[in-house]
């Protein structure tokens, strides 16, 4: 198979569908050969991320990515993607595993709210504990002189059990937590742009988009970012150079 890219997922797995459902269903098609080539690791054995990141003692989720990454260089992808934003917590550790390029998700979601909205100086985050705890979106928007509000304390116990209790444990969607959080973060917390930091809640946008917010999705961003560099690397262009754009 030529021109492809290779997809680490299973972080989690109805998470990492929506993905390929995105990429999918986003291709102008007239036959089969018009949609994108890729592999799909959906290594959903990876352990917990927010779990290691809280307690180092707890089993450590990078010699399971490591292996993953390891085994599909062999192959030589023209890019990896990894559809979960807590694992970005290794994402120095894995790129430097291969000289294959890793789209780093945080960066390029971050880098798409100062484009989109210029003027916000301030985004509202929602996501895992372990992206919270690490700081992992806070350091990325301060790198671009731009702030976080993770909302009052409230805020937290409901992500996690959207993320968790509904998404992870039923494979649910409670659209009416979901929009509910969404709400308190814009009206309580003055947010006017909101920023989904983990599939999960990306997969709750997918679902229950029918609400007045305005939110960065990162796993939808990374969906149009990669048909975007296959369709031009398919079109002859040189993998290294489109692919430059998105490594910030």
């Amino acid at each position: 198979m030529k021109h492809f890219f290779t997809i680490i997922g299973g972080m989690g797995t109805i998470a990492t569908e929506s993905f390929i459902r995105s990429i999918n269903h986003r291709m102008e098609i007239t036959c089969d050969q018009d949609y994108l080539n890729y592999i799909l690791v959906n290594d959903a054995q990876v352990p917990d991320r927010t779990t290691y990141i809280k307690d180092h003692t707890k089993p450590n989720f990078f010699t399971a990515l490591r292996e993953d990454f390891l085994q599909q260089a062999t192959l030589q992808p023209d890019f990896f993607v990894m559809p979960c934003n807590t694992a970005h917590y290794f994402y120095d550790d894995l790129a430097n595993l291969t000289d294959i390029p890793f789209l780093h998700m945080m960066r390029i979601a971050v880098h798409n709210f100062v484009e989109k909205f210029p003027e916000q100086k301030k985004i509202g985050l929602i996501a895992t504990e372990g992206s919270i705890y690490d700081h992992l979106y806070v350091d990325e928007l301060n790198k671009v002189n731009r702030s976080a509000e993770l909302g009052g304390p409230e805020i937290q116990p409901l992500v996690t059990k959207l993320i968790y209790s509904n998404i992870k444990q039923k494979g649910v969607v409670d659209a009416e937590l979901y929009h509910s959080i969404l709400r308190k973060m814009h009206d309580e917390y003055g947010c006017n742009v909101i920023l989904l930091g983990c599939t999960e809640l990306s997969l709750a946008q997918e679902q229950a988009p029918n609400h007045p917010y305005q939110v960065i999705d990162p796993q939808s961003i990374m969906a149009d970012v990669v048909i975007e560099l296959e369709l031009k690397i398919r079109a002859g262009k040189d993998p290294k150079q489109v692919i430059q754009k998105y490594l910030y």
